[in-house]
């Protein structure tokens, strides 16, 4: 089967050797995704808004695949506080509503710089 590699210029993608997805056939896997703290629209402080803004992120990638949010059946947060739930649902609500892929919530010590909250895996078939 034909590999689809898709490449953000993420300068960790030659660092770790690794792209933001992969298509082979029928099924997408993405990378996990962080936000763009901006410090202006996503704060470092808000896993409402960096959710938001990885799911914005991720939905572009998809869509350069052929694929849309409607083919996701999977995602998979990790958080370095469970008490942004609420916030982190509201904003996978915002996209998933409908779709409802089944997904996990976890808490973990740290992620790869401490202005990251949130991350998210992704899972498509199409």
């Amino acid at each position: 089967m034909k590999r689809e590699n898709i490449l953000t210029g993420s300068p960790w993608e030659d660092k770790m050797g690794y792209c933001r997805a992969v298509r082979i056939g029928n099924i997408v896997e993405v990378s996990g995704t962080v936000a763009i703290v901006d410090g202006e629209k996503v704060k470092a402080d808000d896993a409402y808004a960096q959710t938001y803004n990885i799911l914005e992120r991720v939905e572009k990638v998809l869509e350069d695949l052929n694929v849309s949010m409607k083919d996701v059946i999977r995602t998979r947060i990790f958080t370095t506080d469970v008490s942004t739930f609420e916030e982190v649902a509201r904003a996978h609500s915002a996209f998933f509503k409908d779709v409802k892929p089944t997904t996990g919530f976890y808490g973990i010590s740290k992620l790869v710089a401490p202005e990251y909250l949130v991350e998210i895996e992704f899972t498509a078939v199409v």
